[in-house]
């Protein structure tokens, strides 16, 4: 109505006989109950018991009831904060016609009427502020906005990060990201540790900004090792300077180990190990196993993909190295995150991020990772990193269902002197996991075939390794490098396993090499050494698998096939 009149409350009947007709009393009360004001800008039973009370109206007692039953009427003169006898008369006015109407006993209604009524408004939930933002910008018009996140996971997130902020000192900032790794769907997803924080650039979703991921790649380097077969857990490596075409890598310690088995290099996170393999592997075969999970890092302007990558010199966001790391966690097959609203998430088509065999050794490694100093050990696989200048601290963690990423720094970029990944980021991390309530799940178990071998059973190739700077083995060559023949790359080939008959063993044929030679089949060595060049394989079941040859000079050759 514009105007208090005659017509006006004649309209307004016609109306309430409408209502009566179309809609339950239940009905009514349902749509009274959530326009009512309360007060200021409190519309709504749930705002108002938010505001006032700070819990959920099913929780509310009988006299922080009447209260709002009492304040629709007249929502500004009673307001508790302003008027506080009148609404203490409202409420018990309402209560004692509570108590004549036997809605409650009359000692109920004495009793409440003793309670406090509280003397100011409290701060309204405001969970997922950023992802709130995005989803009022895509549709400014949609009442009703529905999102992915669990409220009580992304509430224990929020929590988390605002005190890790608080202990880290002024202008520090934190983000974190949790995703299911068999769904893609985002379940937590926290921007900065205070989104009202101006001293923390707040308003800045760092989610979803690129910085320098620093040793965080590094699994992926030693998945893409281990799926060639150049290594295994137990393989000798060098941890001592080392020339790279004029890059010289060194750790972050400045000291050298010596020689380390792999599984120490990528728990200990050594650099000098990491870019050897990633010299072995190439930097850009890297990269497009990146993009096979639709990441795609960015290089400087007008360069191509170097050893440096392996260290940080790319940037990612944390969104983007949470959905690389759920490749991971889901058996190496890439999944794609949701965007918490509209996006939809899922697998990935096409070849998969890392072999299962891969991935699974890479997993076993970093579940081997000790917690941070202060955090109990939860069954997750967790890698850290450190930006060149203190400037950004990672962590990024899995267990068998769900992946959680952190990141710590400035939103500004600057430094923040001795801030580390193991240091800051991790004990996030474990308190993540522990405050978001998710039970945790066993990481997979390893696949068929996939064994920790003891150094001396390794076949002769993998017991060290050594590269040239011209990504040549050490040892000096004289014979062409093998090569497998048949089957070759890409090929899919009839075992019968489509049929349902008795599978027949595939031929191996090579060419070049040093005898003896060691097959592997997915990682795992096949029984017998051999001197001939050709053998037979006889799969687990069909489906892709990666089959490797090693001659006695440790050089190897490697194809995939599709059994059917």
């Amino acid at each position: 109505r514009e105007r208090r009149s005659l017509t006006a409350k004649l309209l307004q009947l016609a109306r309430a006989v409408q209502i009566e007709r179309r809609l339950s009393k239940d009905e009514i009360l349902d749509l009274y109950l959530t326009h009512a004001p309360y007060g200021g800008n409190l519309e709504g039973v749930r705002a108002a018991s938010l505001a006032w009370f700070g819990k959920e109206p099913r929780r509310l007692s009988i006299g922080e009831a009447a209260l709002l039953v009492a304040l629709p009427q007249l929502p500004e003169k009673r307001r508790p904060d302003r008027n506080l006898a009148a609404a203490e008369a409202a409420r018990e006015r309402v209560l004692g016609r509570a108590a004549v109407a036997e809605v409650i006993g009359e000692g109920e209604a004495e009793r409440a009427a003793m309670a406090a009524i509280p003397t100011r408004r409290l701060q309204l939930p405001a969970y997922a502020a950023h992802l709130a933002e995005t989803a009022l910008r895509k549709d400014p018009k949609a009442l009703r906005h529905e999102t992915t996140l669990r409220r009580d996971i992304q509430r224990g997130l929020e929590t988390v990060a605002r005190e890790g902020a608080q202990r880290l000192g002024p202008k520090v900032s934190v983000a974190m990201l949790m995703a299911d790794a068999r769904t893609g769907e985002v379940v937590g997803e926290v921007g900065s540790a205070d989104y009202f924080d101006a001293s923390r650039s707040g308003w800045i979703d760092m989610t979803r900004i690129a910085r320098s991921p620093g040793s965080t790649l590094k699994p992926f380097i030693y998945g893409l090792a281990f799926e060639e077969g150049l290594v295994s857990q137990e393989t000798i490596i060098e941890d001592r300077p080392a020339d790279f075409f004029g890059y010289r890598p060194r750790n972050f310690d400045m000291s050298y180990q010596g020689d380390v088995s792999i599984r120490q290099a990528l728990q200990l996170s050594l650099n000098v190990p990491a870019i050897r393999l990633l010299d072995a592997v190439g930097p850009t075969r890297l990269m497009v196993r990146f993009r096979r999970a639709e990441v795609r890092p960015k290089l400087p302007p007008n360069e191509a993909p170097g050893l440096a990558i392996g260290l940080g010199g790319v940037g990612i966001t944390l969104r983007d190295l949470v959905q690389l790391y759920a490749g991971l966690a889901n058996r190496g097959w890439p999944v794609r995150l949701g965007d918490g609203i509209e996006g939809k998430p899922g697998l990935i088509d096409g070849e998969p991020l890392l072999s299962t065999m891969a991935t699974w050794h890479v997993a076993d490694i970093l579940s081997g990772v000790l917690p941070p100093a202060g955090s109990r050990q939860r069954g997750i696989a967790y890698k850290t990193g450190t930006s060149y200048g203190y400037r950004d601290a990672w962590s990024v963690g899995f267990d068998g269902r769900y992946v959680l990423g952190v990141w710590v720094g400035r939103p500004d970029n600057g430094a923040v002197p001795g801030l580390t990944g193991y240091g800051a980021a991790a004990p996030i991390l474990f308190e993540g996991f522990a405050k978001s309530g998710i039970a945790i799940t066993p990481l997979p178990e390893a696949p068929a075939g996939a064994v920790r071998l003891v150094q001396a059973d390794l076949p002769i190739g993998q017991r060290r390794f050594s590269m040239t700077a011209n990504g040549l083995p050490s040892t000096s060559i004289r014979e062409a490098a093998p090569q497998i023949v048949f089957p070759p790359e890409g090929a899919r080939v009839d075992l019968g396993v489509a049929a349902g008959q008795t599978m027949i063993p595939l031929t191996l044929k090579l060419q070049g090499g040093r005898a003896p030679f060691r097959w592997l089949a997915n990682g795992q060595p096949l029984p017998d050494v051999t001197r001939r060049r050709v053998s037979q394989w006889l799969p687990d079941g069909g489906g892709y698998s990666t089959l490797t040859v090693i001659d006695a000079l440790g050089r190897a050759s490697t194809v995939r096939v599709f059994v059917e």
